[in-house]
């Protein structure tokens, strides 16, 4: 039986994927109390990593908003790691950080990380609305255009 969650994903035909292992000295997620802090998430998928380049000069803004999409869905990969698998633990998202890798002419910022948090409240509905910052970043790792963190609350 697929609890809401998850139905809700597959009618919009999103898949999450299996959390993805950290490449430095931190992890995916602390869970403490009935909170979970996710790493920064970067767009990757299969593997592969997308989005590289800055807003404002290679990167369009329908391309960092694709990619805050894809960050959103590696935060979900992490929640559902915490959550051991079901997701209609995620009481609430709490809040989102997203840092934009853009040229210092770009304003657009919460554009862009309207990506992911259009998501989340596509997925989650009213319990997807969340506290937020949008910023701006010189360099990302790897190169990406997008970087998003989360906190969530949980049951």
């Amino acid at each position: 039986m697929t609890g809401q969650i998850d139905a809700r994903l597959a009618e919009l035909g999103i898949e999450v994927p299996d959390a993805v292992a950290p490449v430095a000295n931190y992890v995916g997620h602390v869970v403490t109390g009935n909170l979970v802090f996710v790493s920064g998430q970067v767009p990757v998928k299969d593997g592969q990593v997308h989005y590289v380049g800055k807003l404002g000069a290679e990167i369009s803004l329908d391309d960092g908003q694709a990619a805050a999409r894809l960050c959103a869905i590696n935060i979900l990969a992490q929640l559902k790691a915490a959550c051991g698998g079901d997701l209609d633990r995620v009481v609430r998202i709490v809040k989102l950080g997203g840092f934009v890798n853009s040229t210092p002419e770009f304003t657009g910022q919460p554009k862009v990380v309207n990506g992911a948090s259009d998501f989340m409240v596509e997925v989650f509905g009213d319990k997807g609305r969340h506290a937020r910052a949008a910023v701006s970043a010189g360099s990302l790792p790897l190169c990406v255009a997008v970087e998003v963190e989360a906190v969530a609350e949980i049951a």
